[in-house]
């Protein structure tokens, strides 16, 4: 890497959650935290306010083990991912912006999210929703089956139009026994994250 550090001899280095991606941090570094970090595997930055290298969890024993460091397009920041031990902000939350670290599927989450303000705020006659969670555990178990079904039949045709509506279905029922049992997707992530060590 051909890094161009700043006057001050400092390039800015977003910390990043390998795993769920959120954004946790950010800081800077000169050439010697650069290879410090690379040397350790611990994220190593300069502290403008001491003067000096600094370790992060040198003193909280929440450090920022290395996964992988990419550089900009004009090589003037990092994108540091790490595993973080513990929280990143020395504040004790999770990120630096006060938010947790928890995986985010994107339009998913939000699924998610709109699945169980239905359950909890709507009507039975004014959502679909609320009327499938007012049947019962058993009523939403049945109809995962059936859309697997579905998904099974589509699967062997050559319509991927109906394939791929088929198959939001599934997962749109997934989503809502995951809830009526009193999960969600980052409970599944979890699972599958423990099979890959």
């Amino acid at each position: 890497m051909n890094l161009k550090f700043n006057s001050e001899g400092l390039i800015p280095a977003i910390i990043q959650d390998a795993t769920t991606k959120n954004v946790l941090m950010l800081g800077y570094m000169n050439e010697e935290a650069f290879q410090k970090t690379q040397e350790t595997k611990k994220v190593t930055f300069y502290s403008r306010s001491k003067q000096r290298l600094w370790t992060k969890g040198e003193e909280s024993g929440n450090f920022l083990n290395l996964v992988d460091v990419k550089v900009d397009c004009d090589d003037d920041t990092l994108l540091v991912q790490v595993d973080p031990v513990g929280p990143t902000c020395h504040k004790g939350s999770d990120t630096c912006w006060g938010e947790d670290n928890s995986s985010n599927f994107g339009f998913i989450s939000k699924l998610e999210q709109t699945i169980l303000e239905r359950r909890s705020n709507a009507k039975p006659e004014d959502s679909y929703v609320a009327s499938l969670f007012s049947k019962g555990i058993n009523k939403l178990a049945q109809k995962l089956g059936e859309e697997a079904v579905e998904v099974v039949i589509e699967a062997k045709d050559n319509n991927n139009e109906l394939f791929l509506n088929e198959s939001a279905d599934l997962l749109f029922h997934y989503l809502m026994l995951l809830q009526a049992k009193g999960f969600t997707l980052e409970a599944i992530e979890s699972v599958l994250k423990n099979r890959e060590k």
